[in-house]
């Protein structure tokens, strides 16, 4: 940006038309004589920072811009100049990668190089806006906070809980809220739950290895394969992820019939269509699992060879989530009383989609 503004309006006016290193990308090469003209760009977040000194010195204050500036053999990443502001002097930086050289970083310097000449920061200022991740950062430095992680942050882990997304600590903070709840001593969620998780995940891997190869000349010729799988994944990735809350109510709706069974005189009856419920869900992941396996079986060899292991897990998942669904049907049928012909159907064929799946 500095290099597009060197020689201010006047500068680009004279030299736009002759220079073609001033040439616009788009555009005739000259500037509206009033107006001027307009840059877009993209760059990483530029954080304005400035430190003020207690001292109306402004040598001092240019002395320590020049020690801190990447330019003249400071930081890297700092650009720097010392003011008069507001009676005090002012180093004023812009720091253009705040993740390589971070905010605490450079105020350390500054007060530093204050110090030789008998002076101290008194305050500092942000000019405008600054990421989060940038006072994090300084926080943890200061602070001195032992193994850190954004997601320690109440106001995180409650955006990552509220919008069931990935918070800014990273992707542990998206999944342990879930991890938690199965490690909890409590019934649901279980291992129903986390049978349609890994079905869930499985999906996902392979969906991810089929959108990466899709639209890469090395692959065109299976284009239709790879947008058919993809939208097949992400169906069954999406019913996968509703199995996982529909799998710990059922089983919930089964341990309130129990209760309530005592008192009821349709209390067996109410006990037999919860297990059913209880045992059709998890037979539904079965089915969808099995789907998904051989779907990421056929990817492998219209894909990126070199995402071989992403199939191999997204596999592996699959059939982790088919042995677990598999497992919450057999318990479930179990449970259920053979005292009707209803029943007696329901777990005739109930069965036989299940050893079908084994298959």
């Amino acid at each position: 940006m500095e290099n597009i503004r060197r020689g201010q309006f006047e500068g680009i006016r004279a030299d736009i038309a002759t220079n073609p290193a001033r040439r616009p990308d788009f555009g005739e090469p000259r500037v509206h004589p009033t107006a001027g003209a307009t840059v877009v760009g993209a760059r990483k977040f530029l954080v304005a920072y400035n430190v003020f000194l207690n001292t109306p010195d402004v040598d001092i204050a240019k002395k320590i811009a020049k020690a801190v500036r990447f330019s003249s053999g400071g930081l890297r990443y700092v650009k720097a100049a010392g003011f008069l502001v507001r009676g005090l002097a002012q180093v004023s930086m812009n720091l253009t990668d705040f993740e390589q050289t971070p905010i605490h970083r450079a105020f350390e310097f500054v007060k530093r190089e204050a110090a030789r000449y008998g002076v101290i920061p008194v305050s500092s200022e942000i000019v405008g806006l600054i990421p989060k991740k940038a006072l994090e950062q300084a926080a943890e430095w200061f602070l001195q906070v032992e193994n850190f992680d954004s997601s320690l942050i109440l106001e995180n882990r409650l955006t990552a809980v509220m919008g069931g997304k990935m918070a800014v600590g990273g992707l542990r903070a998206g999944v342990e809220p879930f991890i938690e709840q199965l490690a909890a001593p409590t019934a649901t969620p279980g291992g129903g739950s986390a049978a349609a998780a890994s079905g869930a995940m499985a999906a996902a891997l392979a969906s991810m290895v089929a959108s990466m190869s899709r639209g890469k000349k090395a692959y065109v010729q299976y284009e239709s394969q790879l947008s058919e799988a993809i939208a097949r994944l992400s169906q069954l990735r999406e019913e996968l992820k509703s199995a996982i809350d529909a799998d710990a109510e059922s089983y919930n709706v089964v341990m309130k019939a129990y209760k309530s069974a005592k008192s009821s005189s349709n209390g067996d009856a109410a006990i037999g269509s919860a297990l059913k419920q209880a045992t059709s869900v998890p037979l539904g992941v079965a089915e969808k699992v099995v789907e998904v396996a051989k779907i990421a079986t056929k990817l492998r060899p219209i894909t990126n060879p070199n995402m071989k292991s992403d199939l191999t897990t997204a596999i592996a998942l699959a059939k982790a989530a088919l042995e677990g669904a598999l497992a919450n049907v057999e318990i479930n049928l179990d449970a259920l009383k053979n005292d009707s012909p209803k029943d007696q159907a329901f777990v005739i064929e109930t069965s036989k989609r299940a050893a079908a799946l084994k298959g």
